[in-house]
């Protein structure tokens, strides 16, 4: 079972080998690795396991072990980092020099591994390499029974190659060995929105079309697309973020209860959810949806470049960086219920939040006032409020909108809140892939996604420039205006 609350001690049963193809990426050195470590400090691995990183670069071990600690102290509070805690944590780790793409190696890696130990394959590659490594492995003798790969978003670029690789990795790994890692799904006020929602009285009644206005899902970044302009030129804001982490969002928040709280019961929910959106096709692409595009400005009172000029950006790109779009289930649930989701580089400021604007109240007894609102903040702080209307001091009955606030950290008085990754490769070790993305979830959400890229395309609708700094397109802004509402900034 997951948990909701990964404070108490954990003892993994069996060592493993966690083998991180792409060792000396970003990903394995700013997230990866020191979500290990922090894992190592607290004593949940065992004794016995061992990380083994493979990358290209003709690298010793001791020289990896000088890159992994100078990323991993960029990335751990300085509080966190411990020499002592290093060493010990340096020991579990290697590294081996291969290319993903020659089975040769494959054969040689095969001499390093003891066949008898759990192997966990974690693919911080490209996806244009996820399908050679599954069949590299196979051939090597790599993929046995209690083998497991984790797959990186995005899986594939569309439908069609979403499915191949499913397919590939499929001949290689059953379904319940594979974990496709998302790792909003990681963080703990996302876990936190299925207990608000199902262990709460107050909520569960009034979580529906008849009570609920509108919802809103925003994931905004002021940094720009930093050293990842080859990958995001190819992708873009909507393959990126929309059709893994605002989807998943969206899920959690329209899923009916499951049966259980396990891996099956909360993906077969989440699953019916993508299943219901009403397509986005044809016209309604240009009414629905809005792409957009940084140009140069100022974020914290420094000047940012136009995209097309970033590294690696195509001078004549049409990429978006922004995307927000209207989506609509057709459920009984949520029927007429819009959900506008937004996501954007180079805003004005940074917050990840899911928004739940209630409706008013029928009789305005004190003619006037706002809504109910519960706002669920993923980031820059793990916190939950919710608006409700109070009477000011003084003479009448003047209303004003009041929070009340629900800081998770102060809470539960942690020193330190978990990161996603510490979370999500413990359940990988552990075999629980209820935070894990099925695959079908994953060929359902490309199937709503599909068209409305081709609409994009067909249409000619090209992305529309906002200044770095600012929230995004104007036209964002009359996509809820020209309804009488208006994005929570």
């Amino acid at each position: 079972m997951t948990r909701l609350a990964p404070n108490r001690r954990v003892s993994v049963s069996i060592p493993c080998d966690m083998l991180v193809f792409g060792g000396t990426g970003d990903l394995a050195l700013h997230k990866l690795l020191p979500a290990l470590y922090y894992l190592h400090r607290d004593g949940r691995l065992h004794p016995d396991m061992r990380i083994l990183a493979l990358a290209r670069q003709p690298l010793e071990r001791q020289a990896y072990h000088a890159l992994a600690e100078r990323r991993c102290r960029a990335q751990v509070a300085r509080a966190d980092f411990d020499a002592a805690t290093w060493q010990s944590f340096a020991a579990r780790l290697d590294y081996f020099a291969m290319d993903a793409s020659q089975s040769a190696d494959f054969s040689r890696l095969a001499k390093r591994l003891n066949a008898h130990r759990v192997q966990v394959y974690y693919l911080a590659t490209a996806p244009d390499l996820f399908e050679d490594i599954a069949n590299h492995l196979a051939l090597a003798g790599l993929a046995g029974p209690q083998s497991r790969i984790v797959l990186e978003k995005p899986i594939g670029h569309s439908l069609e190659s979403a499915k191949a690789i499913n397919a590939a990795i499929g001949a290689v790994f059953n379904e319940s060995r594979v974990f496709r890692i998302d790792h909003y799904l990681g963080k703990e006020t996302v876990q936190n929105l299925m207990a608000l929602r199902f262990a709460n009285a107050l909520f569960e009644p009034v979580w529906r079309a008849g009570h609920i206005d509108h919802v809103q899902i925003s994931v905004c970044e002021t940094l720009g697309v930093e050293n990842r302009g080859a990958y995001y030129d190819q992708a873009g804001a909507m393959r990126d973020m929309v059709q893994n982490h605002l989807l998943q969002l969206l899920c959690l928040v329209a899923m009916e209860a499951p049966v259980r709280f396990d891996a099956e019961a909360v993906r077969d929910e989440k699953l019916k959810v993508l299943q219901a959106l009403r397509p986005i096709d044809g016209l309604d692409v240009q009414d629905l949806t809005v792409r957009g595009q940084y140009v140069a400005g100022k974020i914290g009172g420094q000047e940012v470049p136009t995209y097309y000029f970033e590294k690696n950006v195509d001078n004549d790109s049409d990429t978006e960086t922004f995307v927000a779009l209207q989506a609509e289930i057709d459920n009984p649930r949520w029927a007429g219920v819009p959900f506008y989701l937004r996501t954007g580089k180079r805003m004005a400021k940074k917050s990840s939040e899911i928004v739940i604007h209630f409706k008013p109240t029928p009789y305005r007894l004190f003619h006037g006032g706002a809504a109910n609102r519960l706002r669920i903040r993923l980031q820059p702080e793990e916190r939950i409020s919710l608006q409700l209307m109070a009477k000011t001091p003084g003479k009448g009955m003047r209303l004003e909108p009041v929070e009340l606030d629900l800081n998770l950290a102060h809470a539960f008085q942690q020193k330190r809140r978990w990161d996603a990754y510490e979370r999500l490769l413990l359940d990988v070790i552990e075999g629980d892939s209820t935070l894990f993305m099925r695959r079908d979830e994953v060929e359902a959400a490309w199937a709503w996604i599909d068209p409305i890229l081709r609409g994009w395309h067909e249409y000619y609708q090209s992305p529309r420039p906002y200044p770095s700094g600012t929230n995004g397109p104007e036209q964002a802004q009359s996509l809820l205006s020209l309804q009488g509402r208006s994005w929570q900034d």
